[in-house]
């Protein structure tokens, strides 16, 4: 039985006609009048819906981002899902999803992280790593930054240590058929595959958004370098040696340290970057920036590189003053072993100065002790550290 809406049809107001006329049987201009009259309704609710929503928007935290945030704590907020997504070895592993949800929870307020990558060979007992993490807790307002801290780890071992073991926030950088596990002597083929996959991986970190820091772990952060980064560029880097003006080209480059924002030109940079390896085989990312520094491209691309002084961003190339420095970079140095024997001297002259009067720090603050075993002798004389082996079974059963 036809209900009464399907008998009259569609009911118009007054200034349309009036009386249970169908819409079909109405004259041309009496259907323009309804036609006009239904739009001028929609385009009024949809300005009323836009004006909430803009409205909501300026809030705290508008609806898009509560909905964005319950989708995540339905599923990837859950440490066991969490787990499950990050797992490499779990059949529910998404290498994409894992990335935005450890990018999510180690960013600052600004979506700024700081990143550090990690292998097998760095995490066995008396290691760089933990003398990286210390170097954050004995540090000058550094300790708190650990929290968006994210370790982009290359194997598994060094994955499930960094979950299981120190509890930090861990990415697994999975590259297929080749063995990051082990330590890769400079400018050997598989050191220049992990500074390349290190170089793309961070190019995708600039298109999810998010800004970094990276920092190679062989960094020690004394002090917290916020303050000391350039405000009116997005891309400034660390270097070997400093010549006193940071938009000087003939500054010399060192890819350990550097701190991006994610805008157009730094992503375009990162692509023009990466693929200039095949320009330039057989060498290393920052040499190839070395390369292209002066490179018309960059300024089609509209970025300028800034060099970040050493005074603040220092290394054993070119050591400054203890009462100024922000981190202290074992650079100029080859083997891990001659690399944790200098960097444990660094930390006890860190720990000796925080130990002086103030007026002693200011006044007369003492110097660096370092470098020792680093230095240019190291290089082409230093061997894989001894106690490889052994660590790792240690490490093994412990895991």
């Amino acid at each position: 039985m036809d209900s009464d809406c399907g008998r009259k049809g569609r009911q118009l107001s007054p200034e349309l006609g009036g009386g249970d006329y169908n819409y079909h049987h109405l004259n041309p201009n009496q259907r323009h009048l309804f036609f006009n009259h239904h739009l001028l309704k929609v385009v009024v609710m949809c300005a009323m819906v836009t004006l909430t929503s803009f409205m909501l928007y300026q809030a705290s935290e508008s609806p898009f981002q509560i909905l964005r945030r319950s989708i995540y704590s339905s599923f990837s907020f859950s440490s066991h899902a969490f787990h499950s997504v990050c797992n490499s070895s779990s059949r529910n592993y998404n290498e994409e999803l894992c990335l935005i949800r450890v990018l999510e929870k180690s960013a600052m307020a600004d979506k700024t992280v700081i990143i550090t990558a990690l292998n097998e060979a760095w995490i066995e007992p008396d290691s760089i790593f933990d003398l990286f993490l210390e170097s954050f807790r004995i540090g000058n307002q550094t300790n708190f930054l650990i929290k968006h801290l994210l370790v982009v780890t290359l194997d598994q071992k060094a994955f499930r240590h960094c979950q299981v073991v120190l509890n930090l926030n861990c990415y697994f950088l999975k590259t297929e058929g080749v063995n990051f596990s082990v330590e890769a002597h400079f400018m050997t083929q598989d050191y220049l595959k992990m500074m390349w996959r290190r170089m793309d991986f961070l190019r995708h970190v600039l298109e999810l958004g998010y800004n970094f820091v990276f920092t190679d772990a062989d960094i020690m952060w004394f002090r917290n370098p916020f303050p000391h980064f350039y405000s009116d560029t997005n891309f400034q880097i660390s270097c070997d040696r400093f010549w006193g003006n940071p938009i000087d080209l003939d500054n010399s480059p060192n890819g350990g340290f550097n701190y991006v924002k994610s805008t157009n030109q730094t992503i375009a940079f990162y692509k023009f970057w990466y693929e200039s390896r095949e320009l330039y085989p057989g060498i290393h990312d920052q040499d190839v920036l070395n390369m292209i520094k002066h490179s018309p491209v960059i300024k089609e691309i509209g970025l300028e590189i800034k060099f970040l002084d050493t005074a603040y961003f220092g290394g054993f190339c070119q050591p400054k003053e203890l009462d100024s420095v922000c981190t202290m970079h074992a650079n100029c140095c080859a083997g891990l072993d001659n690399k944790i024997h200098d960097i444990k001297i660094l930390l006890d002259d860190w720990r000796y100065y925080l130990s002086l009067p103030e007026d002693v720090r200011k006044n007369r603050p003492p110097s660096w002790s370092v470098p020792q075993s680093c230095g240019p002798a190291s290089f082409g004389q230093h061997k894989p550290r001894k106690k490889n082996v052994d660590a790792r079974k240690i490490l093994g059963n412990s895991l």
